[in-house]
């Protein structure tokens, strides 16, 4: 009976795919502990320290199919150790001269970490993959938007103008980097291990470190250089840059969230026929989509924070703080993959009103442009004073409910300096944009030079 958000029929497609939900599914766990042990047959018989039949019996025999995990988990309760239960299925698959050999001079720990990292693995090439479709919708709505006016906001309130493509922009500039991120911690992340019982490979005999190289080498992952049992580092880097990728794309949905405010109404996600906002208010289109997408980064960033705990470890390996990865990494790397898959549909439908933010542009009468009459002006009569002189303007304006344009008009001294022409010029939010083209046009190229064109 499902327990969990992430199982649930009613919920998991908020927390989840059913690709990540193979991946972390107890059969590819299981499934990935068995390549472990073909692996590390392998390599043993391929230097002579196993019999070659036994190597390929293992092998054979390594497959989920051959496991019953209903009484792998009643044994696993019963005699406490959760490894021993799946090995003797897998040994009395094979005859009982080549199971002997199962599982020989390795630990628990070995099959079990590099079994997460077989995961991982999977997951990353997710990972990866999504990252890119993510960033290939806010490249198009960067450009697309390049020259969109609308209001940028500082504090919660409008302060410049900007263009949408600007702050599409910045996300995918943002979204490039950990981009970077994902690949620069591959050779830290993707490494197994077959360090026996305290990490010294004692039991592997004077080829232990040929026997870890060729096991590891097989299953694509990489060799440590020592035991890293209780250096848990590895893992939770991982966990600790999906939860900033699970951030960045909070902040993504927290923002479109807001602008699909009635008050705003500068975007709105997709509509699907049938779609319901309220079991009472038929009207309501509820941006649930961006809602979702902001609210899933707060349990991410929570299970990557329980991953900080197990690097605190005792002697060469603590199963009281190694266990609790079993539950918090594949909960990072499930919610950081629902929001990859959530973010690409949200940005793919997202319809953008240029229209409302003109309209909201023109919301606060001009003195949104308060800033280009003063730089402009400040070259004639000084920075300061021409600071004073629209801040008296515009005080005065606001209080008396006056346009920007008009309060200038008013101004005694502003009047003099300042033409009817050069008043409207100075109040057109598309005159104030800076480089907001130059830089999406950058951010453009540099992204699709790099990650995005490959």
């Amino acid at each position: 009976m499902p327990v969990s958000v992430f199982d649930m029929q009613s919920l998991q497609h908020l927390w989840g795919t059913e690709e990540l939900r193979a991946i972390f599914s107890e059969d590819n766990r299981v499934q990935k502990w068995l390549d472990f042990e073909a692996a590390l047959a392998a390599a043993q018989a391929e230097l002579g320290i196993i019999p070659e039949t036994a190597a390929r019996d293992i092998a054979a025999q390594a497959k989920i199919e051959n496991i019953d995990l209903a009484q792998m988990s009643a044994e696993i309760r019963r005699i406490k150790h959760s490894l021993v239960p799946a090995l003797k299925q897998l040994q009395a698959r094979c005859s009982r001269e080549n199971g002997e050999w199962v599982h020989f001079g390795a630990t628990t720990q070995d099959v079990v970490d590099t079994g997460v990292a077989l995961q991982l693995k999977e997951f990353h090439a997710v990972v990866m993959r999504d990252m890119k479709a993510v960033g290939t919708e806010l490249s198009r709505l960067a450009g697309a938007h390049r020259d969109t006016p609308m209001a940028g906001r500082t504090h919660g309130v409008q302060a410049l103008p900007i263009t949408f493509g600007h702050k599409c922009a910045i996300w995918l500039d943002e979204l490039g980097r950990h981009h970077q991120r994902l690949k620069e911690c591959e050779a830290r992340v993707l490494v197994g291990m077959v360090a026996g019982a305290v990490g010294s490979q004692a039991s592997l005999g004077e080829q232990a470190a040929e026997v870890e190289r060729r096991t590891l080498a097989k299953l694509g992952l990489g060799t440590p250089a020592i035991s890293w049992a209780p250096a848990r580092d590895r893992f939770t880097e991982y966990a600790l840059l999906l939860a900033m990728i699970g951030s960045t794309l909070s902040k993504i949905g927290n923002e479109l969230f807001n602008m699909q405010r009635n008050e705003f109404s500068e975007v709105e996600e997709a509509f699907s026929d049938g779609k319901l906002g309220s079991s009472t208010m038929p009207h309501k289109r509820n941006p649930t989509s961006a809602e979702n997408l902001a609210g899933l980064s707060r349990p991410l960033r929570y299970s990557a924070a329980m991953m900080l705990e197990g690097m605190v470890q005792e002697g060469e390996r603590d199963g009281i703080a190694w266990k609790m990865e079993w539950k918090a990494l594949p909960e990072c790397c499930m919610i950081a993959g629902a929001m990859l898959f959530q973010a690409r549909n949200l940005l793919a439908g997202l319809r953008v009103d240029a229209p409302s933010m003109a309209t909201n542009l023109d919301r606060m009468r001009g003195y949104l442009l308060s800033e280009h009459v003063m730089i402009e002006l400040g070259a004639r009569v000084g920075k300061q004073t021409a600071h004073e002189w629209i801040y008296e303007a515009s005080m005065h304006g606001i209080s008396h409910k006056l346009d920007f344009a008009e309060a200038m008009r008013g101004h005694k001294h502003l009047a003099e300096v300042l033409g009817e022409a050069e008043i409207v010029r100075l109040t057109d939010p598309a005159g104030y944009l800076g480089q907001c083209a130059a830089s999406v046009d950058r951010v453009i190229a540099q992204q699709q030079s790099g990650w995005l064109g490959h």
